[in-house]
This record gives C-alpha cells, structure tokens and sequence, in this order.
C-alpha cells in the first residue's frame, strides 16, 4: 500500500525483474496544471517529529497564491486576519477575523468550509459585536458538545480595555450571534485582570476535562500566561508559563509514545513569527524562529495559526498587511511539505516555486517543453533522502503525484 493525497491509502506494485519493489515513484496522473508549471502532489507533512521542530530543520514552502484569502469587495472596509482552522469530517472549518467587505469598521468573527485549502466555500458570518465596537482575534476549537468552542476578544469592557470571551457555536446553526459584555470572562487570581488588555493573545485548548486558556497582557507585556476552566466562564489563574514579549496566538498539543509535546505559535506585529515547545503545557522552553515575511505584501504579521490534521502539522496561516497601521491585512499560508529536487539533463536542478494547499508543490520549467531527468524527493527537514535517482519526465501543464511505500 502507498500513501497519497493527505496520506490515505492507494495500492502501489511496482514489479521489477519479477520482485516486487518498494516505492517512491512519479507517477503522471490526469489533469491540468498552469501553462508552464507541472504541480506535483503527494507531499503533504508526515507525523509530527519534534526532532526536526527542536532542530529548526523545517521546508516550508509559500503558497502561491500570496495571499490565500482576501477580504471581499462588497463593502469598502476590507481587512482579514486573525485565522484559526479547526479539522471537522471533510476538512476543516476556518474561523478569522475580519472586516470582510463590510461597510463599518467593526471587527466580526467569521468562518468558512474548505476539504483541502485549494477551494474555499461556505463563507459567512459567526459573531457580530453588536452594541460593542469589536469582536475579533478569534482561536477555536472542536466543542465539548459538538460544533465549536471559541475564545475571541471583545472591546470594550467597562473599562475601556479589550476582554476575552468564550461562546459555543452549533455546527448547523443558521445566522450569526450577537456579542455581549456578558460573554467575557473571569480570570480570578490573575493580577489586575480589571485593568487587563487582553487583545489578540488569546489561544483556547481542552484536556484532561478541562479548557486552558493561554493569554497575554498588554499592561503586563512581559510573559504568556495560562489559566483554566472546566466551565469556560470562570476561570483561575495557573501562572505564567512563556517569558516572552511576543503573542501567543495557537497552542496544538501532540502525544506519541506517552510522550507530550504542546506546540506554541507567536508573533510580535513585525516581519517574524516564533514557536516553543512544551512537555506539560506550564513551561515552555526558548522560542525558536519560524519564518519572516516574504516580501512588501506581508511585512506587517499580526496573526498566526497552525494548520493541523490528526497528529500533523500541516502547515501554519498568518494574517499580515504592507502598512504599519495594521488594518490592510490579508491571509497567506506557508505548509510544511517534503522536498522535490529534480535535475535535467544538463544538471540544471529545478526546485519548487511554491505550493497550493497542504499537499499540492508547483514547479516551474523555465519555458522548457519538458524535463527528462532524476529526481530526489528529501523530508520535511529538506535533508533526510526520502528516494533518489527517480526517473521523471516532466511536461508543463500535466499533474504529477508522488507515490509512497508503506514501509518508508
């Protein structure tokens, strides 16, 4: 058995001088690609292995549609940030924050439906802030009793500053709700939580029957902080768990072997994004660097959150304008894939010019009519040989997969 798109099983013999032989292999399959480039499936992120994480060996590769999601052009007031993606049955289901085409300046919390982050559908509204002013910064999960969980930031509170609040959202309801100073909640324990400004450090994750809360404080701005509730309305606080001026924006929780592994991503407004691990989720050890911006388009990151499925890390999306003012944003995505290098015939070595989505990496050729050469295929650290020396023959405008041996 070999492994194709998003690792589901397809039935792979490659007979070889009577024996049966172990893949990878390219194999052309139909369809169209973009005149002059092949697209190449297959190599979407395997496991989680917190080896490579630890090791900063990551291949990360910029989808290329940069960015993946704008806001619509039916309202002039267009700024969209804040994703958080959360796996259902078929995909997964995307929550943002946004003024998404609207015609006031009040942050909404939205969501759409997409099986593989290629196609995107069924885009509306969640939450509107009503007689608030915003409802934004959105970090959500599958719900205890079905549908979703969610932490989003209100503002203002009774004084002035920008409060969490926790709502559950049936998975067929119809409409948005409407915000309420209500839905914010109690931190006891914390200090001055009264005067706290809690805004866009807000990351929701449930375990051992309760939901844990990882927060910052822009009147504190000096550490990640964590509390916990078994009811998502009050909460006590746990202590600080990051010393780190940057904000926690997703925290997904990995187990193998007994092992446990809480991964945490950060970004500080700037061109960088950050990560740290954890073994218990109260102490985080040093952050490492992610990824920097690509370019004008995204110098500007405001936001970040994993894309993940089962025990995968499929890649990350990051909500970044070109304007220091924060409020031209868009949504852009980079995913964690393995490496393809393929050499022609004079050696020249032709790399990836990007992806689309967690599984899809497109190459261009250069103007060339094709490519007849060998391939290596590395993991996602970029250096682990994976296979080599595989025959290919790449044509621009055809579609490609990778095909892998179960036993790899």
């Amino acid at each position: 058995m070999c492994r194709g798109e998003f690792g589901h099983p397809v039935l792979l013999l490659v007979v070889v001088a009577g024996q049966i032989a172990a893949g990878p292999r390219v194999v052309k399959v139909p369809g169209q690609a973009e005149v002059g480039t092949v697209e190449i499936h297959g190599l979407a992120a395997g496991e989680f292995d917190r080896v490579k994480w630890e090791a900063g060996a990551l291949n990360w590769v910029a989808d290329v549609r940069g960015p993946m999601l704008s806001p619509r052009r039916s309202g002039v007031f267009r700024n969209i940030y804040a994703p958080s993606a959360v796996e259902v049955d078929g995909g997964w289901r995307l929550f943002y924050g946004a003024w998404d085409g609207v015609n006031s300046p009040n942050d909404r919390i939205y969501s759409l439906f997409t099986r593989d982050f290629v196609d995107l559908e069924d885009r509306r509204i969640e939450i509107e802030p009503g007689k608030l002013i915003h409802a934004c910064n959105v970090n959500a999960i599958r719900g205890r009793e079905g549908g979703f969980d969610l932490v989003a930031t209100l503002y203002p509170d009774a004084r002035d500053r920008n409060k969490p609040a926790f709502f559950r959202l049936a998975e067929e309801r119809r409409g948005a709700i409407t915000a309420e100073v209500g839905d914010i909640i109690d931190i006891k324990g914390y200090p001055s939580y009264d005067n706290a400004d809690v805004n866009g450090m807000n990351v929701l994750l449930y375990e051992d029957g309760a939901y844990r809360l990882y927060f910052g404080d822009f009147k504190a701005y000096t550490h990640v902080q964590r509390a916990s509730s078994t009811d998502g309305k009050t909460w006590r606080y746990d202590g600080a768990v990051l010393e780190s001026r940057h904000m926690a924006n997703d925290i997904r929780k990995f187990e193998k072997d007994g092992q446990k592994c809480y991964l945490m991503a950060l970004h500080a407004n700037g061109n960088r994004l950050w990560y740290a691990m954890s073994n218990d989720g109260m102490k985080f050890e040093k952050e490492q660097e992610l990824a920097g911006n690509l370019g004008d388009g995204d110098r500007y990151i405001v936001a970040i959150g994993w894309v993940t499925k089962g025990d995968r890390v499929l890649g990350f999306l990051y909500g970044a304008g070109a304007v220091p003012s924060l409020d031209r944003n868009r949504i852009y995505a980079r995913w964690l894939q393995k490496k393809v290098i393929v050499a022609d015939g004079d050696g020249k070595e032709h790399m990836a010019a990007g992806a689309m989505g967690p599984d899809r990496q497109i190459l261009s050729l250069g103007g060339a009519k094709e490519i007849m050469g060998r391939m290596r295929v590395l993991a996602e650290d970029g250096k682990t040989v994976l296979g080599e020396g595989l025959s290919a023959r790449l044509v621009p405008g055809e579609v490609y997969r990778i095909e892998w041996d179960e036993q790899r």
